[in-house]
């Protein structure tokens, strides 16, 4: 991880200090939570430049709505009896190859419709979150926060010996809200959200899973995740929604 990656996500934290953290012993303190997927992508508009000698295209359209592979993991570390801190690292991309709507101008080089293209597609993920549960009784748990995400971005195209790579990463403030509903000692409904938006794109990144309590330490889930957002701005316009079907392990300690 980079210089500007690690300040990226260190600015999080130093928004709010810990001198609210006790020193009290908590039980479960800390979460690893491991999470395969399957995604799907409904969208996935691409120009750049963003100008006329741009070509606005469909990745989606191009190489089929999947589904690719996907992974996460996320930990959990509880302060104190409210506050919690969530690290999460969430790589995602795929390499597929079909054959473009029409010519297409990307980045300063030119694509025909007549060849197979090659298509790279990474939105690498790396965030912070600080949050702070509002709300608590038998059967809910709220809690809302402030996420720091630096987001890796790549997009490449290769036809024959022609090809264009535009890379970027950036730093995202997200809002975060997460909740649970418990059905029974074991069964329970488990809400994430982080989004944010501005005239020039948004972020909105939403999961609902339902999970089972194997044991004190264990609990699995199964449910669905969607991922969209994107931007508009001078250099780049790029939008996409991948649904994902997803399963994990949630282990405390």
């Amino acid at each position: 991880m980079s210089i500007r990656m690690i300040i990226g996500l260190s600015g999080v934290l130093l928004v709010f200090p810990m001198t609210a953290i006790q020193a009290a012993e908590i039980p479960n303190r800390f979460s690893l939570e491991v999470e395969p997927a399957f995604a799907w992508q409904g969208r996935n508009d691409v120009q750049i430049p963003n100008d006329a000698s741009g070509t606005r295209f469909s990745i989606a359209d191009t190489v089929g709505s999947g589904p690719v592979l996907a992974a996460r993991v996320d930990f959990t570390w509880a302060l104190n009896d409210r506050q919690e801190l969530r690290f999460l690292v969430a790589p995602f991309g795929f390499n597929e190859s079909g054959t473009l709507a029409g010519p297409v101008n990307f980045n300063g080089a030119s694509f025909n419709a007549a060849s197979p293209t090659d298509i790279t597609y990474r939105f690498n993920s790396y965030r912070a979150t600080w949050r702070y549960r509002v709300f608590q009784d038998r059967d809910w748990t709220i809690k809302l926060g402030v996420t720091g995400n630096i987001r890796q971005a790549k997009i490449a195209l290769a036809q024959g010996g022609i090809s264009s790579s535009y890379s970027n990463v950036g730093f995202v403030p997200l809002l975060n809200a997460w909740a649970e509903r418990r059905f029974s000692e074991r069964w329970r409904l488990i809400l994430d959200l982080d989004a944010l938006g501005s005239p020039q794109g948004r972020a909105v990144d939403f999961s609902a899973k339902v999970g089972y309590q194997l044991n004190p330490n264990l609990t699995l889930t199964a449910g669905l995740r969607v991922l969209d957002g994107g931007a508009d701005n001078d250099r780049v316009y790029n939008f996409a929604r991948f649904t994902y079907g997803t399963v994990s392990a949630i282990y405390q300690f």
